[in-house]
C-alpha cells in the first residue's frame, strides 16, 4: 500500500493502492505508521506522492459503507491520527501531488509543510459537500490557515474543486510542475531545507508550525462521535451510494 523510496535523507512514501489510491482503513494505518516511524529510521524530511495522474481519489467509500458503527468510529480516530501525524511532524513533509487530488487526498495535502502539484488537467480541492459529508472543523481550520477565511469558506460550502494555476494563485499549493519534474521539485525543496543549519531551521518551523500543531494535539477538536451520527443519516449515505454507483458504471 506504501512504496518507500530512500533519495539520501529524504524518505518518499508513494501511495500504491491501484487503481485510484483510495484511502481505505488499511491504507490509513499503514500511511500513520511509515511517518511516525521515519524520523527514528533516520529521515530528516518527507515525500508523500501518488500515482501519475492521481495523487489519491479521497475516501474508500465502498469500504467504508461496509463498515458498522464501531468501525467507522475507529476508521475516523485513525484519520485525525493521520492528519495530526502530518500536522506535527518534526521533519519536514512535502505533498507531491502527482495527479488529481480530491477530498481526502486533498486533506492530506494540505496538513504538509509544502505542496508541489503537476500542472495540466487535474483538480484539487474539499468536495466533500458534494457528496453528502460535512467537512470537520479542524480540516475548516487547517484549510482557511492557507486560503484565508473567506475564501476558503467559499469553496467548502459549494464543494469546490479547482485546476492547478487556480491552486497555485489562491495558495492551496506552493508550486507548479510538469508531471514528470513533481517528485523532483519536492525532492529539491527538502534538498534546499535539509541544507540550512539544523537546529534553527528545525526550530523556526517548530514555532512557525505552532497553531497547526496544537489544533491537531487535541483529539477532542475531531467530533468522531458526531461525525459518525453525520456519516449515517439518511442523505449522507444515500448519497455515498449513489457516488459508488457511478463509480461502478464508469
Amino acid at each position: 500500500m506504501i512504496e518507500p523510496i530512500v533519495h539520501d535523507r529524504t524518505l518518499e512514501l508513494k501511495l500504491a493502492r491501484p487503481p485510484v489510491n483510495a484511502i481505505s482503513p488499511e491504507l490509513t494505518r499503514t500511511l500513520l505508521d511509515a511517518i511516525r516511524n521515519a524520523p527514528a529510521q533516520g529521515s530528516r524530511a518527507l515525500i508523500l506522492s501518488g500515482a501519475p495522474g492521481l495523487f489519491s481519489a479521497g475516501l474508500d467509500a465502498p469500504s467504508l459503507l461496509k463498515l458498522d458503527r464501531s468501525g467507522i468510529i475507529a476508521f475516523w480516530n485513525d484519520f485525525f491520527d493521520l492528519m495530526a501525524a502530518i500536522a506535527r511532524s518534526p521533519i519536514p513533509i512535502v505533498a507531491a501531488i502527482t495527479g488529481h487530488a480530491p477530498a481526502g487526498g486533498a486533506v492530506l495535502a494540505i496538513f504538509c509543510d509544502y505542496r508541489v502539484m503537476a500542472s495540466g488537467a487535474y483538480r484539487i480541492g474539499l468536495n466533500e459537500v458534494q457528496v453528502g459529508l460535512t467537512v470537520p472543523e479542524v480540516i475548516q481550520l487547517a484549510y482557511k490557515r492557507l486560503l484565508g477565511a473567506h475564501r476558503a469558506e467559499r469553496l467548502m460550502v459549494a464543494g469546490a474543486m479547482v485546476e492547478p494555476a487556480e491552486a497555485l494563485a489562491i495558495g492551496l499549493v506552493d508550486e507548479l510542475a510538469a508531471p514528470e519534474q513533481v517528485i523532483g521539485r519536492a525532492l529539491h525543496w527538502c534538498q534546499q531545507h535539509l541544507a540550512l543549519p539544523a537546529e534553527a531551521m528545525s526550530s523556526t518551523r517548530r514555532i512557525a508550525r505552532r497553531d497547526l500543531a496544537d489544533l491537531m494535539g487535541d483529539p477532542g477538536r475531531f467530533p468522531v462521535e458526531q461525525f459518525a451520527d453525520g456519516w449515517f443519516s439518511s442523505e449522507t449515505q444515500a448519497s455515498l451510494h449513489a457516488l459508488v454507483a457511478r463509480l461502478k458504471a464508469k
